[in-house]
């Protein structure tokens, strides 16, 4: 196991009827900003329960943050900060939302030329403005981590951003909320839990016993409950297990003492850019294709997978690696999601070269776990994907 640290200062509130809790977490003096993403909190009660938790609070409300949380608009809500004089965050909404309150965290009080820089310079933030969260909808794990994805529709680009004083104060994780959430959503949300996970375990043994068991156990919770979230949202066992899964994904915690990967992530954050396809969906276009360009790399660990995960014991290593990946395709399209870019776009001829290029231009030499994608690969994983 590698040397690590680990801190994770976000206080979770988990559980029935949590969002009441609220009222006991901002600050009484505080001035709030309410971000939300397209109003859906209005129809499906969470929206009463914030304002009713925090009616002695001073709130002023900005709604309207896209999918994937646009820079253009975010700057509209850093205005509002500034005139306002906004001093405390709150997110109600999925990953966009909580992603792109992060920016706004960090630009409120960033000092240099202009916000974007902190993506485009890739700037930590070691100091933001004070926000917390009520997670409407399970997927990113940006809930209980500093990290965030930031995109800009003007260059069509999609960057992320961190640092240690990203975390949220605290996050509200309510189950029950999962019940208004459609197909699609749900879909996406345990998909990108799961391939989360899978970027920070498929890569090589290290003797990390343990984190490897952590991470095991995730993606089997996940594959258990994912047919039963989908049949019934409103089946509150399965629903908590399928929140607390994609919190645990990215927490911070598995990833600590291992190699990680985020290759996949890299490629499939240019395909979203470039088409506008669900964040949740590029990973399933890309997983598949990296694994089988890196199997020489990746088949110690991917036969591992197969065992513990998928109960595949047959053959050899090659033959329980070639069988986790097959697996793993079945899986996703199980959630009723498809794995190639052509079933997204008629349009994808240029893609992977478009990207190398992109990576090449930003100086991203060496992706992966062994540092060795160079945009050259990255090119022949994205035609792989075609």
């Amino acid at each position: 196991m590698n040397n690590f640290e680990f801190k994770n200062p976000t206080k979770i509130i988990f559980g029935k009827d949590s969002i009441k809790k609220l009222e006991n977490e901002i600050p009484k003096d505080a001035k709030v900003l309410l971000l939300y993403g397209g109003g859906s909190i209005k129809k499906n009660g969470i929206y009463d329960q914030v304002k009713k938790a925090l009616a002695k609070v001073d709130i002023v409300e900005f709604g309207g943050i896209p999918a994937n949380p646009e820079y253009a608009v975010l700057m509209d809500a850093l205005k509002v900060i500034k005139d306002e004089k906004i001093t405390y965050l709150l997110a109600v909404g999925g990953g966009s939302v909580i992603d792109g309150t992060k920016f706004l965290s960090s630009a409120a009080l960033f000092e240099g030329d202009t916000p974007w820089d902190i993506l485009s310079k890739n700037i930590r933030t070691e100091k933001g403005m004070p926000f917390g969260t009520v997670l409407t909808l399970p997927a990113t794990g940006s809930e209980m981590n500093s990290g965030a994805v930031i995109t800009r529709k003007e260059t069509k680009e999609k960057l992320a951003m961190g640092g240690p004083g990203l975390f949220p104060v605290f996050s509200i994780l309510d189950p029950q909320v999962i019940a208004s959430i459609p197909q699609r959503q749900l879909a996406n949300g345990l998909m990108d839990a799961f391939t989360h996970v899978l970027e920070q375990y498929m890569t090589y043994p290290t003797e990390a016993l343990l984190q490897d068991r952590f991470a095991e156990s995730i993606l089997q919770t996940i594959i258990e409950v994912a047919p039963k979230v989908l049949k019934d949202p409103t089946d509150y066992k399965a629903a908590s297990n399928f929140m607390w899964s994609c919190t645990m994904a990215l927490n911070g915690l598995i990833q600590k003492g291992v190699p990680t990967d985020w290759a996949v992530h890299a490629m499939g954050h240019e395909l979203t850019a470039l088409f506008g396809i669900d964040h949740a969906r590029t990973l399933a276009v890309i997983a598949p294709s990296h694994y089988k360009f890196n199997f020489e790399a990746k088949k110690e660990k991917l036969a591992q997978y197969a065992e513990r995960v998928w109960n595949s014991t047959d053959g050899n290593t090659d033959d329980k690696a070639y069988a986790a990946i097959e697996k793993t395709v079945a899986f996703f399209h199980e959630l009723g999601i498809d794995t190639k870019l052509s079933d997204y776009t008629k349009d994808y001829e240029g893609t992977a070269e478009k990207i190398a290029q992109r990576f090449t231009d930003r100086g991203w030499l060496g992706l992966g776990e062994h540092q060795s994608l160079s945009p050259d690969k990255v090119e022949k994983i994205v035609k792989m994907a075609y």
